[in-house]
């Protein structure tokens, strides 16, 4: 059996940039004060406070401030791990194995020990009864088995070396709290206990949740936390809409708000506050890839399961006019999955061992995927000739007609579909306001369903819907979690954020060059054709692409000078802010 030593860190590809003697992360402050708190707000509701489990709406923040995992991610790599609640890692040569020793002071908040039993219960709970996001990774552990009081070895059983990686960021639940519960029931009569900074200590159903620093947390000199969980209090306000949300802000009732439309920024964000300087504008670049955000079309419908008709839908969607009208023209448009990043697909015909990659699946391939293919740009007029001429033609090669004005389909019958939004997404429904006008000019039949929060999860949950509202976030380091986001075993497991419901051997193949990649230029490869892959196959209208973050928060709250290369993780998660007047 290969192996090492036991290690303070791992990394995808070499070897971690922080040595084992390290002070602190790098973009966290270890000298700045503990105190204050912070009060941001988001647009729904809550019924739930168990983030681990498929049933439920619950604060997403719960899931990352609430809860430890035996390693920690460093925000300022692409993909590198840290001991947390592990004093060390250790794996085989080629990665068939990673084996974790806990650290002897790791405690809950409840001041009882971590132990192994804690951690084996919580990775089979997780991985048999748990969120469908836990489920893939866990199928591919063959084995775990305690080796030593405080030690714990996971055999994987498939070739994948970001396993060592990932079976390292479950989070770690107290075995006992669950005894005489059911798991997967959960909503509001449990309150977590687990081994974070933060515990939760009020709440009320739909409307807040308050986190609170605890005293007497038990890594609060690890080099890891050094710098980290500085708040005493973070503080979530749930608010019907986003519009009311910017209100609280703008009445002192929430403290920090993130803001994603440009024009908005620039014009609206001039009231009393921050002329007095009480108020301050950040605004925070990050070098991860853009990810995708937009609207998805459900494959699973027959009409958008035809690639044409999918195209036609992405030419009849006038970006240049709805970003003039939306952003001032502000906000440039994501071009792919991985844009703003090395990991971006380029324009061109494949080539290299990128066109190696994609060559043997041709056949499979939309048209694009090998040959080059860029979204279409339009005039920025209102009524996008050229595009819906384009879009018109698209449909005629699909089968379609159009009779008496109505848009009909090889059957003979009306297209009409619907789009599903959520209540509180307000640019959503204004820009697809824009967009049904267009549709409508064709002939095409847009219903738009605006739906509460529960709603909306529950049917995206069971791909009910036609065309919805869709991002996701990706990083430098994409792996293990694009099989959940577009592989053809996602495809129709309820709760998998495949939404698409794309089923490619392409794409599966690419991921699994991703995987198997034992080299960085094999992984960058393979990032490039999966992104081809995606891109070419027209499944999602993209939008505007962010490529920094703009915050305004109260002056009282800091963020170090030294921004990681996720930069807007600093945004998202609040751990290394601080308050000082």
């Amino acid at each position: 059996m290969l192996s090492a030593e036991p290690q303070h860190g791992i990394a995808m590809y070499g070897e971690p940039e922080l040595p084992p003697d390290f002070v602190s992360l790098p973009y966290a402050n270890p000298d700045a004060p503990k105190g204050g708190g912070i009060t941001v707000g988001e647009v729904g509701s809550f019924d739930s406070l168990n983030p681990h489990i498929l049933k439920g709406t619950v604060p997403w923040q719960l899931r990352f401030l609430t809860y430890e995992s035996l390693m920690g991610r460093s925000y300022d790599e692409p993909f590198t791990l840290y001991g947390l609640l592990a004093e060390s890692i250790e794996v085989a040569e080629d990665r068939s194995w990673a084996e974790f020793t806990l650290r002897e002071e790791a405690e809950f908040s409840d001041g009882t020990p971590v132990t192994i039993e804690d951690v084996m219960w919580s990775y089979e709970t997780l991985g048999t009864q748990g969120h469908p996001r836990y489920l893939g990774t866990w199928a591919q552990v063959e084995s775990m088995e305690q080796t030593g009081p405080r030690s714990v070895r996971f055999t994987f059983s498939t070739d994948n070396r970001e396993l060592a990686l990932l079976i390292g960021m479950r989070p770690i639940l107290k075995k006992a709290q669950w005894a005489d519960e059911d798991f997967t029931q959960s909503g509001l009569d449990t309150i977590p206990i687990a081994t974070a900074p933060y515990t939760i200590t009020d709440f009320e159903p739909g409307r807040y949740v308050e986190l609170t620093r605890n005293p007497d947390y038990w890594g609060k000199d690890l080099p890891f936390i050094k710098g980290q969980a500085n708040l005493d209090t973070i503080r979530m306000e749930f608010y019907a809409d986003a519009q009311v949300l910017f209100e609280a802000f703008k009445a002192g009732q929430i403290t920090s708000i993130r803001e994603t439309n440009a024009e908005k920024w620039a014009t609206q964000y001039d009231f009393p506050a921050v002329q007095s300087g009480e108020i301050v504008k950040s605004e925070i670049p990050h070098k991860r890839p853009t990810g995708i955000t937009g609207f998805v079309m459900n494959t699973r419908r027959p009409a958008f399961s035809d690639w044409r008709v999918r195209d036609a839908m992405i030419h009849a969607f006038n970006f240049e006019f709805i970003n003039g009208t939306m952003t001032g023209g502000r906000q440039p448009r994501i071009t792919s999955y991985f844009s703003n990043s090395l990991l971006g697909m380029d324009h061109g015909p494949a080539t290299g061992k990128v066109e190696t990659l994609l060559r043997p699946h041709a056949d499979s391939l939309v048209p694009g995927a090998l040959e080059g293919y860029s979204l279409p740009v339009g005039d920025g007029s209102a009524r996008n000739r050229a595009g819906l001429r384009k879009a018109m033609a698209r449909m005629e090669e699909a089968g379609y007609t159009v009779e008496n004005g109505v848009m009909t389909t090889p059957e003979g019958k009306p297209l009409s579909f619907e789009i599903l939004l959520p209540q509180g997404n307000a640019e959503a429904a204004s820009i697809i306001d824009i967009y049904v006008q267009a549709l409508d000019r064709m002939g095409i039949d847009a219903q738009v369903s605006l739906v509460d929060p529960a709603q909306y999860n529950q049917r995206t949950n069971a791909f009910d819907f036609d065309m919805t509202y869709y991002t996701r976030g990706l990083s430098l380091s994409p792996g293990n979690e694009q099989k959940l986001y577009w592989g053809s075993a996602a495809a129709e497991s309820e709760g998998s954020l495949n939404w698409m419901g794309v089923q490619s051997p392409a794409i599966d193949a690419m991921i699994d060059a991703i995987l198997t990649s034992e080299s960085r230029e094999g992984f960058v490869a393979a990032t490039k054709a999966l992104d081809r892959a995606l891109t070419a196959g027209r499944y999602v209208i993209p939008i505007y692409q962010w490529t920094e973050s703009r915050i305004a928060h109260d002056a009282n709250l800091h963020y170090p000078d030294r921004l990681p290369i996720y930069g807007d993780f600093i945004n998202f998660h609040p751990d290394v802010w601080w308050y000082e007047e």
